[in-house]
């Protein structure tokens, strides 16, 4: 495949999401499996999982602006909460409208 003609969002996944995301497939997606090769609890699988779809969701969004998507990506990691990631984002709209 050409570099190209890769999906965005698995251009932006991080080495250790890719090497996940390799591990579920290579598993057949057992969350079960996944949990005994990390040696972690299910639970944690499935969080881990979460956070996983939620970023390549962010990715996914080419209409947002850059901005925006950079921010969501922030809180998605736990970089920042959710809260404050939407006034961030409140506050970008509003000043771009104010332009």
């Amino acid at each position: 495949m050409d570099i190209d003609k890769v999906p965005q969002w698995i251009l932006a996944l991080e080495q250790e999401d890719a090497a996940f995301l390799k591990n579920f497939v290579i598993k057949s997606g057992s969350l079960k499996e996944i949990a005994k090769l990390y040696d972690v609890s299910y639970p944690t699988v499935r969080l881990r999982l979460d956070k996983l779809i939620q970023k390549i969701e962010v990715s996914d969004q080419q209409e947002e602006e850059p901005f925006q998507t950079f921010i969501k990506g922030l809180a998605v990691d736990s970089r920042i909460n959710l809260e404050t990631a939407r006034l961030i984002i409140d506050k970008y709209k509003k000043e771009k409208e104010r332009d």
